[in-house]
């Protein structure tokens, strides 16, 4: 190396290649950064919802007023017992609603209001797991027994005495495609994450 290169080499570098230095990295960033945006905004719009928000006591005791929810929103098949989320133009409410799925289609419901037995194709429910049996003892304006048709199902709340339900001519059977998702688990109140 000859002196000329040595001097070269120990010369501050210049504004202009400072800048076209900084540019070149804040792009290379940008590269990178903008297809993980992506995959997370199709992960948090098609794949699942974290701002899914309890409104009112129609879950209660399970779910609560203001209560946060983790919904997954491709998992395919309804059950028995799922919960799920009910887009507004799913239903004459014109709100979202949070209900639990108690019959899928081609299942038959029917509920005794005297003793506040729910049954499905002719076997009453065991409903232990999340309310106290028979307290379905309120009766609105659709007739029973009902027969889900297809691509439909049919909800209830977990507190029967308020919540606004598939017993509702204004709500009905759900089509599930306006079913957002199904709820996995509680994301706030912290106390409470992971729970369901």
């Amino acid at each position: 190396m000859n002196a000329n290169e040595i001097q070269a080499d120990m010369e501050p570098a210049s504004p202009e290649k400072e800048k076209n230095s900084v540019v070149r990295a804040c792009f290379e960033w940008m590269e990178a950064l903008i297809p993980a945006l992506i995959i997370i905004m199709i992960f948090f719009t098609f794949l699942f919802r974290v701002n899914i928000v309890v409104n009112g006591p129609s879950m209660e005791p399970n779910l609560v007023d203001g209560y946060k929810l983790f919904t997954a929103c491709a998992e395919p098949g309804l059950v028995r017992g799922d919960i799920v989320v009910i887009d507004a133009k799913g239903t004459s409410l014109e709100k979202r609603i949070v209900k639990r799925v108690i019959a899928t289609e081609g299942q038959t419901v029917d509920i005794d209001f005297h003793t506040g037995i729910v049954s499905v194709d002719g076997v009453a429910l065991d409903e232990s797991a999340y309310i106290e049996n028979g307290i379905t003892k309120d009766e609105y304006d659709v007739t029973f027994p009902q027969k889900v048709p297809a691509g439909h199902v049919f909800v209830l709340g977990d507190n029967r005495t308020v919540s606004e339900d598939s017993r509702f001519s204004e709500v009905g059977m759900i089509d599930q495609r306006y079913i957002i998702g199904k709820v996995k688990f509680i994301i706030m109140p912290f106390e409470k994450f992971g729970q369901l």
